[in-house]
């Protein structure tokens, strides 16, 4: 690879790994179709680099959001036992499957969940501090934006365990990062507030993609090197996301969410047109 070529990847990454930060997406949205359009890395050593970054980007921010107490630990333990099961499982129908239908079926799924993101306002999504279910998985958390204390609960915890083992299907399938589905899922059907949803899914998704990165490595869709630039950049980009994520309110984030899972969503159209 030459040098050229590793400045132009890193760059990307620094981005993806910002972005994927904010959002709890682990930038394999970003780092995809830059490997592929951009670089013209074949779309199986792409998704391989892209679940080494995901993991990246877990590694740069996880840390600081704990520290923070804006993950909900306890939630993401239970949503992971779906999730890293349903990631293994599309890691092995990914290596066989032709991916225009589920790009597709993807597309409209990221559609539907932008819309009502925009439709229903923060404060209608958050459930109220209390057990809303046979486990008590409410959270606090000090939102530095606005300075308020934040207090939640957890429901529809049956709904979020399956959304789970879907989103980790997504992420073996297609190396995004399961946090494309999981964050909407966790603030809409959940109650949890959007800044708490973004950083409990950017502790979960680095378990999420080392179980699809087992797979892909065990066939041959791991390249050492190019997996290690596109970590380098992911991980500087997510620690520098975790910062300026301090500095936007929950309904801001919300809405910026909501735009991104619209472009992912015409990417995902285009896939399975075979434009990209």
């Amino acid at each position: 690879m030459d040098p050229l070529t590793a400045i132009g990847i890193v760059a990307f990454s620094v981005i993806a790994g910002l972005v994927g930060a904010l959002f709890g997406l682990g930038g394999g949205v970003i780092i995809i179709p830059a490997l592929t359009l951009v670089f013209g890395v074949p779309m199986h050593l792409a998704i391989g680099a892209s679940l080494i970054a995901v993991i990246a980007s877990s590694t740069g921010s996880a840390t600081h959001y704990v520290e923070r107490g804006l993950s909900n630990i306890r939630l993401a333990m239970v949503l992971e036992v779906a999730t890293t099961l349903g990631a293994v499982v599309g890691a092995l129908i990914a290596v066989f499957l032709n991916q225009a239908l589920l790009a597709a079926a993807f597309g409209i799924v990221l559609v539907y969940a932008a819309y009502y993101m925009i439709r229903r306002s923060e404060e209608a999504c958050v459930c109220p501090p209390q057990p809303c279910g046979p486990l008590d998985l409410s959270c606090s958390y000090q939102d530095n934006a606005d300075g308020k204390q934040v207090d939640y609960g957890v429901k529809s915890l049956s709904k979020g365990m399956a959304a789970s083992a879907g989103a980790g299907g997504i992420s073996g399938l297609l190396g995004v990062g399961g946090g494309i589905i999981k964050v909407p899922v966790m603030n809409l059907w959940m109650g949890v507030p959007m800044r708490a949803a973004c950083a409990t899914s950017n502790f979960m998704i680095g378990v999420t993609a080392l179980a699809g990165a087992i797979v892909h490595y065990s066939y041959g869709d791991v390249m050492p090197v190019l997996a290690g630039i596109v970590a380098i950049g992911v991980f500087a980009g997510a620690s520098l996301g975790t910062r300026i994520s301090d500095k936007v309110c929950g309904p801001n984030l919300k809405k910026a969410f909501a735009v991104v899972l619209a472009l992912v969503a015409v990417l995902m159209f285009l896939q399975a047109a075979g434009v990209v």
